[in-house]
């Protein structure tokens, strides 16, 4: 069983869009494969919109801790407010409470209260899930507004899918990770075969897809990049394939801008099987192949 984490830089490259079409190309392409789904991206978790899936689970995540004050033993001192650095603590008519969704849970008003009044409660962060979709299994979750995302339910989400794999003897572990390089983007990327870059030639996307490539590459995971929208800025892909050849990295392919993948999206489809002979679909199959090339030759 191998792990396939698809990544950006930053947001918007289109990272969702090809990882819906790698999990069609691998359920009912040339080259089928059978595959687990994990979306990882549980800030703005949005594979589910193409993949139409079937909640087969839910369950609670209970993530970080918010303060709570026991109005029976607050002396109304004060020393709380004080020590916030959030402005969480708000008094009202002379009672102190704490504003759950500024709270960040740091427990500075718990240790600085000199009535010890104040405790640091668990609190119910979001849901994730076990959904059947049309191409495999999928995990996913949903971070309710405002909670704390330290990858601590990404980890959780990948550690299910990769389980289920594992005991179920499939070939494969697609993970639609988050954008950008932060502890999300660690815990999607740690224990992964390969990672498959989404790069946009734009100033922004150049320079993030460095960032997330000098990322993977410290935690010694292999790298392999596509470039979306590839004909929008010829300057920029010419960049991207520069940068890659002088470190190393190959570069898969590139799909050109094609409004097939925005009329698939609409109806809620991977635009390879919406428009299977479009110039997207062409290139995301060239894709496929190139990511089951790299993986084989791990193995060899």
């Amino acid at each position: 069983m191998k792990q396939l984490v698809i990544l950006s830089g930053k947001g918007g490259t289109g990272k969702t869009s090809v990882a819906a079409a790698l999990a069609h190309l691998a359920a009912e392409g040339t080259q089928q494969i059978s595959i687990v789904l994990a979306d990882a991206d549980v800030d703005a978790a949005n594979l589910e919109l193409v993949l139409a899936p079937r909640k087969l689970e839910q369950e609670e995540f209970w993530g970080g801790k918010v303060a709570v004050i026991d109005h029976a033993a607050c002396g109304g001192c004060r020393e709380c407010e004080n020590i916030c650095r959030f402005d969480a603590v708000h008094e009202t008519d002379g009672v102190y409470d704490v504003d759950p969704i500024a709270c960040e849970g740091c427990a500075a008003c718990m240790y600085g209260c000199p009535n010890e009044a104040i405790s640091m409660k668990d609190q119910i962060a979001g849901e994730w899930y076990r959904s059947a979709s049309r191409y495999g299994p999928l995990f996913h979750a949903a971070l309710y507004p405002a909670q704390e995302n330290s990858g601590k339910l990404v980890t959780l989400i990948k550690q299910h899918a990769k389980l289920l794999a594992l005991d179920e003897a499939y070939d494969l572990v697609i993970v639609d990770g988050p954008p950008g390089i932060g502890c999300p983007v660690i815990s999607a990327t740690s224990g992964a075969d390969l990672a498959l870059i989404v790069a946009e030639p734009s100033v922004a996307g150049v320079h993030d897809m460095r960032r997330i490539l000098q990322t993977t590459e410290h935690f010694g995971v292999q790298s392999i990049v596509c470039i979306n929208k590839a004909d929008l800025y010829a300057q920029g892909a010419t960049d991207i394939k520069t940068y890659c050849q002088e470190h190393g990295i190959d570069v898969i392919g590139s799909i050109p801008f094609d409004l097939n993948v925005t009329r698939a999206m609409a109806k809620g489809d991977p635009v390879t099987a919406y428009e299977p002979d479009g110039a997207a679909s062409q290139a995301l199959h060239e894709i496929w192949k190139g990511v089951l090339s790299a993986l084989k030759e791990q193995e060899e």
